[in-house]
């Protein structure tokens, strides 16, 4: 226990007291706090850390999490780490998170650095967090071997969390498939809506302002969002166009099931002006089953010809022939054996016919 006493002392350190009232004066006067211990102590060093000294702490869900100097956003909020385990998606994320070559460098980069940028999430009613911004963040950290990652925690209405989710998203990602953007933009107007923007005018003019895009073109992106999963399935995959998908996006299920079951029977991508007679039919009201199939059967499936294996029949031809030239050659050559074969049927038939006729006269 260490006790201080207080002295009074003046500049050149010697005491004046007036002979009349016997009150201290001085021109300059210093106090100075001067202590005693009890006991000696002996100085003790402290070893030097790069551990960043706990200024605070905030409790969540009864659980309190140390926050640092060094543990503080940009925007002032607190960064606190939050085990994966108590990490969950939104119960609607339009974006797909996918292990491959982009999340394998994303692995290896918080291996190296760590998690550079929180995510950000909010509080689940049943318990955990909402893993609004940073889900691929988060699968990365589980490939990692890591058991937690850095967030900020806000209080964020259903709104504002789809609204910071989507603009999170189609400002960081380099790439999105056709599905994902039609279904961020849907539900970023849904919110912008049900926040009190009024009417779809105003709510698609932000969404296509903020993203380059056109009013129309941002309701021609949305409609995507009507085509059943196995036709918006083959948009991601480049085996169905985007305008021709906008015009069947009109047709109902089970017409774009037809669709669906027609394309895979003969290996064939609707074109613009086929999707658009469908269209037109569907507002006519004279769409049925049979019309799909007999506009969608004009395109007529690959012949089997043209990726047939030439290889046996390489050693007949110039060293420069291509395997389509290869292909023309030996296709004439069948059409003509074909014609001649045809030929020697009939005139086999004819001479039958003779045959027969005078052996009836007999």
């Amino acid at each position: 226990m260490l006790k201080t006493k207080e002295s009074t002392t003046l500049a050149d350190g010697n005491l004046a007291r007036t002979s009349a009232d016997n009150t201290v004066k001085s021109k300059t006067v210093k106090k100075t706090i001067k202590t005693t211990p009890t006991k000696p102590v002996k100085k003790q060093s402290v070893p030097k850390t790069d551990t960043p000294v706990t200024e605070k702490v905030i409790v969540l869900d009864n659980v309190t999490h140390p926050v640092s100097e060094e543990s503080i956003s940009p925007t002032g909020e607190s960064i606190i780490e939050i085990p994966l385990a108590d990490l969950h998606p939104p119960d609607f994320h339009p974006f797909y998170v996918n292990d491959d070559e982009a999340m394998q460098r994303l692995t290896d980069s918080i291996k190296q650095f760590g998690v550079r940028e929180p995510g950000i999430v909010r509080h689940r009613p049943d318990g955990g967090y909402e893993l609004l911004i940073g889900n691929r963040r988060k699968r990365a950290c589980e490939l990692a071997k890591l058991t937690t990652m850095p967030v900020i925690v806000r209080n964020l209405d259903d709104d504002d969390s789809v609204i910071a989710m989507v603009d999170s998203n189609l400002e960081q990602r380099d790439k999105l498939l056709p599905s994902e953007r039609a279904w961020a933009y849907k539900i970023k107007m849904d919110a912008l809506n049900h926040k009190g923007i009024k009417g779809d005018k105003l709510s698609a003019e932000i969404v296509a302002s903020q993203n380059g895009d056109s009013r129309s073109q941002v309701f021609r992106i949305i409609r995507l969002t009507n085509l059943i999963a196995g036709l918006l399935d083959k948009v991601d995959t480049n085996k169905l166009a985007f305008n021709p998908a906008v015009e069947l996006a009109t047709l109902s299920q089970v017409e774009q099931n037809e669709v669906v079951l027609i394309m895979e029977q003969y290996d064939m991508k609707p074109s613009l002006a086929q999707a658009v007679r469908l269209r037109k039919m569907k507002q006519n009201g004279t769409l049925s089953k049979e019309l799909i199939h007999s506009v969608l059967s004009e395109t007529k499936p690959k012949k089997a010809s043209a990726n047939k294996d030439v290889s046996p029949f390489r050693k007949y031809f110039p060293k420069d022939y291509t395997d389509n030239q290869m292909n023309n050659v030996i296709s004439s050559l069948l059409e003509t054996w074909q014609a001649e074969q045809s030929k020697q049927s009939k005139e086999s038939n004819a001479n039958a016919d003779t045959t027969q006729g005078k052996e009836a006269s007999v």
